[in-house]
């Protein structure tokens, strides 16, 4: 091989480490997710562990407050707590209630509600009876959130807790349907009880049966700013997370 043949074979497999090291650039100067300036007040901040302690609970009704996230979400044991520790910060308690399965009768979900009113509580996540809807007695799911949606009435902000990694098709429209018909706040598209990670596609599915009328929160495994504007985008007005602080702060 002549000289010439040498540069001009070297000379290419330059300019293609040049093209490879452009290309890689190119990568990481793609233009990130915009990020919404509003995040911080979509966001739940979940303390409901089980090794959950009062020290948690007090830091994190702190950093709510210093974020100004919509609200936390505690069991009901540290509604009264949380509540004590919000008050007058604009900041609102959730609690779940019949969760997670919804399996507990009608009467005990009342008393659930009632007590966490009660406690101060201003938003509920109440799990919708998984085993009806299974079972495909919708007309004892209707039944059932009906009187939970009434016996809460105006005074706490409700959402119907959807186990939608569980349901078939059928199963998830007539259950979204009922939701609606039920008058509820929001569907919570949870994914509690399959370890799913929260989706643009299930809330893009969600949205698609429930129209534009109705909150859509969602949570599962949400861990930063990027996935928590891809959801948001997508149509989601609420986001559970543990890792709330981690996404404000970048």
């Amino acid at each position: 091989m002549d000289i010439e043949d040498i540069v001009a074979k070297v000379t290419k497999e330059v300019y293609a480490r040049l093209g490879k090291q452009t290309d890689a650039r190119q990568q990481n100067t793609q233009p990130k997710v915009p990020v919404p300036d509003d995040i911080a007040g979509k966001l739940e901040h979940s303390m409901l562990n089980p090794d959950t302690t009062a020290e948690t609970i007090r830091q994190g009704c702190i950093d709510a407050k210093k974020h100004r996230f919509a609200n936390v979400c505690v069991s009901p044991y540290y509604v009264g707590t949380a509540a004590a520790l919000l008050n007058g910060s604009g900041v609102g308690v959730c609690t779940p209630v019949g969760f997670p399965h919804g399996a507990a009768s009608t009467a005990a979900k009342i008393a659930e509600i009632r007590e966490a009113v009660m406690n101060g509580a201003t938003e509920v996540d109440v799990s919708m009876m998984i085993v009806a809807v299974k079972s495909g007695d919708f007309d004892g799911v209707m039944k059932d959130l009906l009187e939970l949606v009434t016996v809460a009435g105006s005074r706490v902000k409700f959402k119907a807790i959807y186990e939608q990694g569980l349901l078939n098709e059928d199963e998830k429209i007539k259950a979204l349907t009922i939701a609606k018909q039920c008058g509820v706040d929001y569907i919570k598209i949870s994914n509690a009880l399959t370890g799913k990670k929260a989706s643009a596609a299930d809330v893009k599915f969600v949205r698609s049966v429930v129209g534009s009328g109705i909150g859509i929160k969602i949570d599962g495994g949400i861990k930063d700013a990027a996935t928590a504007s891809e959801l948001i985008n997508a149509g989601a007005d609420r986001l559970g997370a543990s890792a709330s602080v981690r996404i404000v702060a970048g």
